[in-house]
């Protein structure tokens, strides 16, 4: 891997540190809903209307990019981005935040739906798995610096800043990727399925939005089954017309390879028991533990750098180590860490806690990186963008319903905070279990 390749891998990255940089915002939630006049409940709107906008479209864009050029898609994202940033940092009133939340959705969409066929452009396919997990690690990177950001940022500029500080990193690194060369386009530009791609984006932008609103099935909610019923009806119009155009969004005969649809249920499902460790822990490191808040951020970051180390390992491995091996594996090392972590009390030596989390990124970063080998060698290389948009769409699944379904879980438990805490985390390692389960019918 020469000097340029890295150079440009290293552009990518920097660029798509825009999106998990996204983490600097949990820090500020208390001056935002302060600022705002909001109540608490309030404030996840704020976290909804970015990730079921850059989750629904992910695919979609993916699409474009293997038709337009994933370079250009990724550059328009930069651009977005750095402007909806700003306008958040500038918004007068809650709605209008909101709405550029939405604008910022769109913008981590472009950029992250191409940065993996970017990435893995500028090497020749032997390579691949190494640029992937230089990417994951990058990504993994951006996870632990948000939330140190963040604290200082908020500190010094308020809520704003944890938004404009993204806007003159965004503009850098357009800068540097106005040449970026990605991989070459077909001679014959082929038909981007439109309407494909909006029934797609409301079938994925339904579920997620019915999994958030599935908390209040029990009040006598309406919403979340007519959300599943929207969702249905939309990705049932999508597989109809997939069936039927030429050249649809996503090729749907892939899920027909042997083991593809349980493998990548199985990564929604340990992403989803992953997502706990940030729900649950920081609340544990504070008030159950006793830590200071930047020393309790400081313990959490450990998941977020044994993340950094398995995507690198990950991508130097792969090839030698089959990508299915890496990722049962990675799935066992965060459900140990999980199921470890289920047993904490305000007793537990820092040294045990410190063991857990990095065991628990140490499988994440595993996983991501394998899961994401496995799915760029299935698809054609023309459907680069389709194929790093589906393995972040696991991610993107497997969050959300976390955010949600494991809070349940929580409320649900009596007793107080340490039942609920270790119900949530036992919970999250039987799913990495069922997701084993799955990963063994491949």
């Amino acid at each position: 891997m020469n000097r340029l390749a890295l150079w440009r891998m290293g552009v990518v990255g920097f660029g798509s540190l825009v999106v998990p940089l996204d983490s600097a915002l949990n820090i500020a939630f208390p001056a935002i809903t302060a600022h705002f006049g909001l109540p608490l409940a309030g404030i996840q709107w704020v976290v909804i209307a970015y990730v079921l906008t850059y989750g629904s479209l992910m695919l979609g864009i993916g699409r474009l990019g293997d038709i337009f050029g994933h370079a250009r898609v990724f550059r328009a994202g930069l651009a977005v981005s750095a402007a909806a940033c700003l306008l958040c940092a500038l918004a007068p009133s809650y709605p209008l935040l909101l709405a550029c939340r939405v604008l910022q959705g769109v913008g981590a969409a472009l950029v992250i739906s191409c940065g993996p066929a970017l990435v893995t452009a500028q090497v020749p396919e032997a390579l691949r798995p190494r640029a992937l997990g230089l990417y994951g690690l990058m990504f993994a990177a951006g996870s632990v610096l948000g939330p140190l950001a963040g604290g200082v940022l908020v500190a010094a500029f308020g809520w704003p800043g944890v938004f404009w500080f993204r806007t003159p990193l965004s503009l850098l690194a357009l800068l540097l990727a106005w040449r970026l060369p990605g991989a070459p386009l077909p001679a014959r530009r082929e038909p981007f399925d439109a309407p494909g791609a909006l029934l797609l984006a409301a079938a994925i932008g339904g579920l997620l939005l019915a999994v958030n609103q599935a908390r209040h099935l029990g009040e006598g909610g309406w919403l979340a089954p007519a959300l599943i019923l929207l969702a249905g009806a939309a990705a049932w119009g999508f597989l109809w017309r997939s069936r039927r155009v030429a050249h649809p969004v996503l090729d749907l005969s892939v899920f027909r390879l042997p083991g593809f649809a349980a493998l990548n249920t199985a990564v929604v499902l340990a992403h989803m028991a992953g997502f706990a460790v940030l729900l649950f822990v920081p609340y544990h490191l504070v008030g159950v533990a006793g830590l200071p808040t930047g020393w309790g951020g400081l313990v959490l970051a450990v998941s977020a750098m044994g993340s950094m180390a398995a995507s690198l390992a990950a991508g130097w491995g792969t090839g030698r180590v089959p990508a299915a091996l890496l990722v049962r594996l990675g799935v066992g090392c965060t459900g140990l860490g999980l199921a470890a972590i289920a047993f904490w009390t305000g007793a537990t030596p820092l040294p045990w806690m410190l063991a857990a989390l990095l065991l628990h990124g140490v499988g994440l970063g595993l996983l991501t990186v394998a899961h994401a080998e496995i799915v760029t060698g299935s698809l054609p290389r023309a459907q680069r963008g389709v194929a790093g948009s589906l393995a972040m769409m696991t991610r993107t699944l497997g969050v959300v319903m976390a955010a949600s379904l494991l809070t349940l879980v929580f409320e649900q438990v009596p007793g107080g905070f340490q039942q609920g805490f270790a119900a949530s985390l036992g919970a999250a390692a039987l799913l990495c279990g069922l997701a084993l389960l799955l990963l063994s019918r491949r």
